[in-house]
């Protein structure tokens, strides 16, 4: 299952629009701070007209992605594309850290040499306060956005903008300082900006591929999600309940406890319960409930136990040896013991109720239960009621009534 279409149009709405106001801003302002720095001679504004130039290079990765990830699940992705977020953050992630450690590479030439560097024009101070005021707006601006359709790696690219006014911030102090006759702060101011697009590339990049290697949801929100399950009706318990990250969303894996002696589709029809409440929630993209008659730990461990063709074919050997078959077997495969329930056909009358009764009594139930490996096996007696509307009908539906 993916995105409901509503949910999906809008995030991929939000994704184009912001995006492309970044592209925008960061077209305008790459081209004026490495034209402005090369012109001022200013190191720190270069580098930072880089680091714009890399935020236009993740915009359009950002969009790409945007447009890969609101694909439908098909053959090869049946869990859908939500993990192309995923990707495109680790490629944020990776650039940034290529950018970072350029910039101090080029930092460093500066400083070993800085009997070249020439003093910085004030154009440059300019250009760096306007990039600062540009820069956070628009952190501000794509931040919002991104909260309102829980987009991470939108969000991710919120704060990247903001690591870019904390940048033009160091650069404008940088350009301050050499034009105060300290050079060596332009270079320095350029490394700081480096070491901050670096850092921030790591961040983005560990988080990318800690949520590709199955990264589970917090336990704040997992212990929402088994809230969530233990509220079904019929749910006794909830356990080994795990998560995995999908681009924004999760999948779930659970089990739950429900009566060991209610029919397979009751617990079907709980469990269908149970994992619709789960995708209510805005969080889970898709969930797979497993239906448990009593705890793991305490189940009887597969193969010790007849299956129902050879239980059945034992009892009907049983049964015919005194003239008698049954209607319906249920069987209890439980950790106190293997159970067998006969529903034997109901007699027509007293008398042949009374001669059923005979006959049941010389049918050897120990050498039955020993057979079988069973705990107990219990005998109940088949009934038609009438359905609802049926008018009297005796053949309408199956009932037990007492064992004898």
């Amino acid at each position: 299952m993916s995105l409901s279409p509503a949910r999906a149009a809008e995030k991929q709405e939000v994704a184009r629009r912001t995006t492309y106001t970044s592209i925008a801003l960061n077209a305008v302002l790459t081209t004026a701070q490495i034209a402005v720095g090369i012109f001022a001679h200013s190191q720190a504004l270069i580098a930072d007209g880089v680091h714009s130039l890399a935020d236009l290079v993740s915009d359009f990765v950002v969009l790409i992605a945007n447009r890969q990830g609101a694909v439908a699940p098909d053959d090869d992705h049946n869990y859908g594309h939500s993990r192309y977020e995923t990707v495109a953050s680790l490629f944020l992630g990776g650039l940034l850290i290529a950018v970072g450690c350029g910039m101090l590479w080029r930092a460093g030439e500066r400083i070993a040499n800085l009997q070249d560097i020439p003093p910085v024009h004030s154009s440059a101070l300019f250009v760096a306060l306007t990039v600062l005021v540009s820069k956070e707006a628009l952190f501000r601006y794509m931040l919002r956005a991104a909260q309102s359709v829980r987009s991470a790696m939108l969000i991710a690219n919120a704060w990247h903008a903001r690591s870019d006014a904390a940048s033009s911030l160091v650069v404008a102090l940088g350009i301050m300082g050499s034009m105060a006759g300290l050079q060596v702060l332009d270079p320095i101011a350029a490394a700081i900006v480096g070491f901050m697009v670096a850092k921030m590339g790591w961040k983005f990049g560990w988080d990318a591929l800690q949520d590709l290697s199955d990264r589970a949801l917090d336990q704040a929100t997992a212990d929402d999600l088994r809230a969530l399950l233990l509220s079904t009706p019929g749910v006794r318990d909830v356990h080994e309940l795990r998560t995995r990250k999908m681009g924004d969303l999760a999948i779930v894996d659970a089990h739950i406890l429900v009566d060991p002696l209610i029919s397979v589709s009751e617990g079907h029809y709980i469990a269908e319960s149970a994992r619709a409440l789960l995708l209510k929630d805005a969080r889970v993209v898709d969930a797979l409930i497993h239906v448990d008659p009593e705890s793991d730990a305490l189940r009887p461990p597969p193969g010790r136990l007849p299956m129902r063709g050879a239980v059945s074919d034992a009892v009907r050997a049983a049964l015919s040896a005194q003239g008698l078959s049954f209607a319906a077997l249920n069987l209890h495969y439980l950790s106190p013991g293997f159970d067998v329930d006969v529903l034997l056909p109901m007699p027509s009358g007293e008398e042949e109720r009374a001669r059923l009764a005979e006959r049941l009594d010389k049918v050897d139930v120990g050498a039955l239960r020993r057979r079988l490996g069973a705990r107990e096996i219990r005998f109940a007696l088949a009934m038609r009621t009438p359905a609802a509307g049926a008018s009297g009908d005796p053949s309408a539906t199956d009932a037990a009534a007492a064992p004898r």
